[in-house]
């Protein structure tokens, strides 16, 4: 089962909200203020799997609200959709800059908060799996110093970038980070599969049949994105790198206000802001370097 607490004062979109995303397997909560959300999550840090709130309520407003989750590591794992009337590029811009990595419009139709529902709980059963594998690997993969690796499957990339993050400080984000670099070096690189294209796929839930339909390809067959790992005395260096035309990355580095409704496409810019110290595409952005520092009083910023 999953549990949604959706938060707002209104008790008419609160009943909106539960007919758009009704499910056997969906449990909901309701809270009548940002106050009211903060007491349910105190008292079962644990219990909810989304939390869906509104930007203008009384006591606690959503982006309080949302400032106290992002700094609360108990709720590291826990996706937030932000739905607001104010919707301005600066409006916008303060709530991506609280950490609000989902974005929904009012008035939205039932078939965008269905998928931007799916995107965020997707995102969150991925970062679970991933640190599930993070449990499994071997203590002796500490000792890599350098490395090269191959990789052209999705799941191959996850596996590799769980193997890799263990080396890391806080391994879940850096596993989070790196599988987002490298299976978009597999996604965009290999394949070819752009951003708007993606979207459709997604919003078809196509994309997986896609990505093995074109990995078939016979011309694929000797295709392949790389990954270097260079091991230094305070912080780990990763190289991606894929044989693909490129793209124009800098957009990509921020979520921009103008895709924050989208529910794809802020992957590199959460790699960036949580899991690396630091993140450098060169050329064409074909090459992206991520490093992470050992140092865990220098690896919760991502300012150097």
């Amino acid at each position: 089962m999953t549990e949604l607490l959706v938060v707002d004062d209104e008790p008419l979109n609160l009943e909106i909200i539960a007919d758009f995303l009704q499910a056997p397997e969906r449990i909901f909560t309701f809270a009548q203020d940002g106050q009211d959300a903060w007491d349910r999550l105190q008292a079962e840090p644990t219990r909810f799997d989304l939390l869906i709130l509104d930007r203008r309520m009384p006591r606690m407003d959503g982006i309080e609200l949302l400032e106290r989750v992002v700094r609360d590591p108990r709720f590291e794992d826990l996706p937030v959709i932000m739905q607001t009337v104010a919707s301005s590029p600066e409006e916008v811009a303060q709530g991506l800059s609280a950490g609000a990595w989902y974005y929904l419009a009012k008035p939205y139709q039932a078939e965008a908060l269905q998928r931007i529902v799916n995107a965020a709980l997707l995102d969150r059963r991925n970062r679970h799996a991933l640190r599930q594998l993070q449990r499994e690997i071997s203590s002796t993969w500490g000792l890599l110093q350098e490395g090269r690796f191959r990789f052209r499957e999705p799941r191959h990339a996850s596996l590799l970038a769980v193997q890799l993050a263990d080396l890391c400080p806080r391994a879940s984000l850096v596993a989070m980070g790196l599988s987002e670099l490298m299976i978009n070096a597999i996604e965009h690189g290999l394949l070819g599969i752009g951003y708007e294209e993606k979207g459709r796929l997604l919003a078809q839930d196509a994309l997986g049949d896609e990505i093995e339909r074109r990995l078939a390809r016979p011309e694929q067959a000797s295709r392949w994105a790389e990954l270097w790992l260079r091991r230094e005395a305070e912080r780990i260096c990763f190289t991606v790198c894929d044989h693909g035309p490129g793209f124009d990355w800098a957009p990509y580095l921020e979520l921009a206000p103008e895709r924050a409704f989208h529910h794809h496409g802020r992957g590199i810019a959460m790699a960036r802001q949580l899991a690396f110290s630091a993140l450098d595409y060169q050329g064409r952005g074909n090459v992206v370097q991520a490093w992470v520092s050992l140092n865990e009083s220098t690896s919760e910023s991502n300012d150097e």
